[in-house]
């Protein structure tokens, strides 16, 4: 909280980003829209490579993270309360969407052996490998295990890219497919709080008069992801990771 720098640096940023605005541009039939927290991730990685900050200044910047993301998620919070109904509704698609977690394995464990994987399969593909996911895998396998190197591989990439991934992914789905955007929100809710964000940001761009609707199933998805996702790992995922890679697996067959 000290570092007068690094207040320095993100206030710089978000005045950069808030003045270049919302940026829209159409994709055939669809618009896929750009907003000022992609582009402060963006400048903000370009920091590093620019010596603008230094590891102490990234070390303290990612010590806040979790007080900004508290204040985030309390805003949210105030969204939630206005559309409970509607919340309330849609609440048997809000619990069975829960079941999306195991499309990380359908996905992923075709994708790791193709590419030459190994036991690094199972910790990779189980999850996105947030923070609890790479909990289990430690306390299953150990950090040392291959399996602990594919989860740490996933949450580096993730913590570094996946912010800016879901972001555009979710402007291209908003553009391209016929869903609707509260199921888009609903699938934002992967247990990541700043994944979570981005894509509720730009899906709030494309549709501002659903934004509040929009804020809350994204925040209750990512609730409930949050309060689930550990037992649908350990009880479902994990499992089902580790069957197919035995059955599937050059080690298993």
């Amino acid at each position: 909280m000290k570092n007068i720098k690094l207040h320095f640096i993100a206030l710089c940023l978000v005045v950069i980003s808030e003045y270049i605005g919302i940026v829209k541009f159409n994709l055939g039939k669809g618009v896929i829209a750009l907003f000022p927290m992609l582009y402060a991730m963006i400048f903000g990685v370009l920091t590093k490579f620019f010596k603008i900050a230094n590891e102490k200044d990234m070390e303290d910047a990612g010590s806040l993270v979790s007080v900004t993301l508290l204040l985030l998620m309390a805003k949210y919070g105030t969204t939630i309360g206005p559309s409970f109904p509607k919340l309330v509704s849609a609440s048997p698609a809000l619990i069975l969407q829960e079941f999306g977690n195991i499309g990380t394995v359908l996905l992923g464990v075709p994708i790791a052996l193709f590419l030459g994987l190994k036991r690094e399969t199972i910790g990779a593909t189980h999850s996105i490998a947030r923070e609890p996911n790479v909990a289990i895998i430690a306390d299953k396998f150990g950090l040392d295990s291959p399996e602990g190197e594919g989860v740490l591989g996933v949450y580096i990439v993730g913590t570094v890219f996946g912010t800016v991934f879901i972001g555009l992914l979710a402007s291209f789905l908003a553009a391209y497919t016929p869903l609707h955007p509260y199921s888009l929100a609903m699938a934002s809710g992967v247990g990541s709080a700043s994944m979570m964000t981005a894509s509720v940001g730009a899906l709030s761009t494309l549709y501002p008069d659903m934004a509040d609707t929009i804020a809350a199933f994204g925040a209750s998805s990512n609730l409930l992801s949050g309060l689930d996702g550990v037992y649908m790992s350990i009880w479902l995922a994990l499992p089902l990771t580790e069957y197919l890679y035995k059955k599937f697996g050059k080690e298993g067959k």
